[in-house]
């Protein structure tokens, strides 16, 4: 059949089509096939030392979280996901600019610890998240979205704060890391007024979160939902904390089980009943923000992110006191440490309109890649000014291992309350090599094999691990790291004993 029988026909069919509506498909394609589809709203939920083990879809048997854990099966697990760093201040940094924390200069804590007492000095990083980087709720908001913020900041005091960062309304967001009053009304927190009596912070932030939807919720918006739990001080939610603890004694098993590693005890086995009723708190309330998304019809065009800005609180320093209220065995160290415990992470991902279940990747990821990630899958481009350290995630959603491999690095050069001492490290495939500043010595771990890592690898594969190492000098270098110095004030222990 030739072009011109065609076009015949075509047109034939078409008068058959009564006028009224070939009006109505005409107007369509002149003015709907032109207009942009809706932007897709994002949902960012970032809890503060949650443990790559405190869910139960990760495998906590103590802790229950069945909102989170069906969120899980609707979304992207990311098994090998890392934070930028093994502390809270630097991965939210990264988080909010896509860069690695070295290249912005925080690489500690705000304000951090700093002893002079010990063998090396830490470098001077800031104590603020620079003006002059592009946040994501800036580059969100210039292309029109509404841009909210409840909760953990810790990136800045005055001047500094989230409506200075491009976010459009702030709750309780300042420049501590804790709660100040703790997570019970009074709060003591500049940025939230008090609540009635007895009001817990992480319904209150959740109450917050809802109500902008609620006002906000019919235009594009970037919700940042950062929650001060897990972090201490640790206060039992009131609701729920008779059901862990009828948990631990119906069960003779659950008895605390500690062990010491280097500098630090490490907590082995989730028996915290105060913790667990702040985990099963945090899951009623992420319950409570999806329902809400649900019941306002903006669940399916909504990205969903839920994660931890480091690993959970399982190591302390032998000199403390106190133990670390949770455990994220099988890993090695915890929050602080840049063994596996301290850096990995749990991390879900549900892209709008995304119709697939109990899918999982193990493609190693960090935290600066949601920046590039965000701004893709909510159909935004990122500004051309921006300057990336992360990469886009959003090829994983349909291939789960279409993902160019890379080396991840960590830079941690500070003394840490965990007992962590000053160092850096690199993944690379299944291998990882740790470098110790104190003492310029390295160990090399195979993931594959030893998860925990237990068995260091170094002298037996000396190749792989001069390989690493000069990679990570290599990095270090290019990324103009700063690093600790000696200090010349210390003292060694043996040599306090002689002198004493």
């Amino acid at each position: 059949m030739g072009i011109d029988k065609l076009n015949r026909s075509f047109l034939r069919k078409f008068e058959k089509i009564p006028r009224v509506l070939l009006f109505i498909l005409g107007t369509w394609l002149i003015f709907g096939s032109c207009s942009p589809p809706r932007q897709n709203n994002v949902v960012l939920i970032l809890v503060d030392d949650l443990g790559w083990m405190d869910l139960g879809y990760s495998g906590s048997t103590f802790y229950e979280t069945p909102h989170i854990d069906a969120l899980s099966r609707r979304s992207m697990i990311f098994t090998n996901a890392y934070s930028s760093n093994p502390v809270c201040s630097p991965t939210r940094a990264a988080i909010m600019t896509g860069l690695h924390p070295s290249r912005i200069n925080i690489t500690d804590w705000i304000p951090g610890r700093d002893p002079k007492d010990q063998k090396l000095l830490g470098p001077r990083d800031l104590n603020e998240l620079p003006l002059s980087h592009i946040t994501i709720a800036e580059a969100l908001k210039t292309n029109g979205y509404q841009t909210f913020f409840a909760g953990k900041w810790h990136l800045g005091g005055e001047g500094y704060y989230p409506e200075d960062q491009g976010f459009d309304f702030n709750q309780g967001g300042h420049d501590k890391g804790a709660p100040p009053g703790g997570y019970y009304s009074p709060y003591e927190n500049p940025k939230l007024t008090d609540g009635p009596e007895g009001e817990y912070l992480t319904d209150r932030l959740t109450n917050e979160s809802i109500n902008f939807i609620e006002h906000h919720g019919k235009d594009p918006f970037f919700l940042f939902l950062s929650y001060y739990t897990v972090h201490t001080p640790i206060q039992a939610s009131k609701r729920h904390i008779e059901k862990f603890k009828k948990k631990l004694e119906e069960d003779p098993d659950l008895s605390l089980q500690v062990e010491i590693d280097r500098s630090g005890q490490t907590t082995m086995n989730q028996v915290n009943a105060d913790y667990a009723s702040m985990v099963y708190a945090l899951d009623e309330n992420v319950g409570r923000l999806i329902n809400k998304l649900e019941e306002e019809k903006l669940y399916d065009n909504t990205t969903i992110i839920f994660t931890s800005d480091n690993g959970g609180l399982s190591t302390l320093d032998t000199s403390w006191s106190m133990i670390g209220p949770t455990s994220v065995r099988p890993l090695r160290g915890g929050k602080g440490w840049l063994y596996e415990g301290g850096i990995r992470i749990p991390l879900l991902i549900k892209p709008p309109d995304y119709d697939q279940f109990d899918r999982s990747t193990d493609v190693p990821v960090v935290s600066h890649d949601l920046f590039p990630t965000v701004m893709t899958i909510s159909g935004n481009e990122i500004p051309e000014d921006v300057v990336s350290d992360g990469k886009d995630l959003s090829p994983l959603f349909s291939d789960p291992y279409d993902f160019e491999e890379r080396t991840l690095y960590w830079d941690f050069p500070h003394y840490h309350g965990s007992g962590w001492r000053p160092g850096g490290a690199i993944r690379h495939g299944r291998w990882k090599l740790i470098e110790f500043y104190e003492t310029g010595t390295i160990a090399l771990y195979d993931l594959d094999a030893d998860l925990s890592e237990q068995v260091d690898l170094s002298e037996k594969h000396p190749d792989k691990s001069s390989e690493l190492y000069q990679k990570l000098d290599a990095w270090r270098k290019d990324m103009k790291v700063q690093e600790p110095i000696l200090n010349p004030a210390y003292v060694p222990d043996d040599a306090k004993r002689t002198a004493n």
